[in-house]
């Protein structure tokens, strides 16, 4: 029970609360309360708090107005984007975006679109005006939610159609310095921004004022990135970020076998003769000769007093047994039983 209340005062249930729309009793008397879910009523709470921009037209005017814009009006096909991967691979690199899904527009029908859009927000507009900072009926939520939702959905169609002017304009600018990813991703902003903003009465093409407005964000990306430069010059090195965790447990690996081969050496566990021990100490320059300086083969053949060939066989000798050494120590510490009949072989 404590933890309900605990779960109700907290600063997030508080700010839920605040950003839920509460929807009073209709007007009429036959108008019952409705059921809204609670991302509904966030959904009301983020339309209500700003106020809908739009562009204006004359046909928002007629008393016929949304059944000559939406139901006089011809269907425009939503394109297909599945084609959209601007920061993956191709797998078919020759196909051109042309031919891939995407619908080109005529000027009429771009109208259309827009025209069912800036009419949505139209509406959602005087929606607004309505219901002031009073709460909003039933059938004014419901109302208010339509035409969000319709103005949104013509919003990402329109988007979606013109998507390949920002791979377009993306791989006509120069830019060295900005990553194709940042371009790609302010090329978007800048084309819902121009979807918003564009007005279809002055005869243009859609195509002609977002082309400018993409390369216009292009070049705000660029010079924000030069001011970042100025302001911290020092340049990302890759170098830096790599990770030498492999290098440093590789040499850690063989600085505990050589301190194990040492120790076999020493303490003669691999039953070594004297003259093997000799050869391995002034062949590896260990602790145990005279000079820690590694000898040649020749050098150490004249100390001991056989051919340079005698002592490369005597060494190999002496490196098997050390190493026969080191594996049974490896059995031991994994707790296998060591092989029954290898004894060492001495060399007098």
């Amino acid at each position: 029970m404590l933890q309900r209340m605990i779960g109700r005062n907290s600063p997030l249930s508080r700010l839920r609360q605040k950003q839920r729309v509460r929807v009073r009793e209709g007007r009429r008397p036959d108008s019952s309360r409705p059921g809204f879910t609670r991302t509904e009523e966030r959904l009301l709470h983020q339309i209500l708090a700003e106020p809908m921009d739009y562009i204006t037209s004359d046909e928002f005017k007629r008393s016929d107005a949304e059944h000559r814009i939406y139901a006089d009006a011809p269907v425009i096909e939503r394109p297909d984007v599945s084609w959209y991967r601007p920061l993956m691979d191709d797998p078919e690199p020759n196909r051109s975006t042309r031919n891939s899904g995407t619908v080109l527009l005529t000027a009429a029908q771009e109208r259309v679109l827009f025209l069912k859009y800036n009419y949505a927000r139209h509406r959602v507009r005087n929606l607004q005006v309505e219901i002031g900072a009073n709460e909003p009926t039933g059938d004014e939520a419901r109302e208010l939610l339509r035409w969000y939702r319709t103005a949104t959905q013509y919003r990402e169609q329109i988007a979606e159609t013109n998507l390949a002017l920002v791979l377009a304009m993306a791989k006509r600018t120069r830019m060295s310095e900005v990553d194709f990813a940042d371009l790609v991703s302010e090329g978007n902003m800048a084309l819902l921004r121009s979807v918003d903003k564009f007005d279809c009465g002055r005869g243009f093409k859609f195509s002609t004022y977002a082309c400018r407005a993409i390369l216009k964000a292009f070049s705000r990306q660029g010079m924000k990135l030069s001011k970042y430069r100025q302001r911290f010059p020092t340049d990302f090195d890759p170098a830096m970020e790599k990770s030498n965790h492999l290098e440093l447990t590789r040499r850690d690996r063989e600085l505990d076998a050589a301190a194990e081969v040492k120790q076999i050496v020493e303490t003669n566990e691999a039953e070594l003769t004297k003259v093997e021990r000799t050869v391995i100490y002034h062949r590896f320059g260990l602790a145990g000769a005279k000079d820690s300086a590694p000898l040649t083969l020749e050098q150490v053949g004249q100390i001991i007093g056989v051919t340079k060939e005698r002592v490369r066989q005597i060494q190999n000798k002496a490196l098997e047994k050390i190493r026969l050494a080191v594996e049974e120590n490896a059995k031991r510490e994994e707790g296998q039983p060591e092989p029954e009949g290898e004894t060492g072989v001495t060399d007098n």
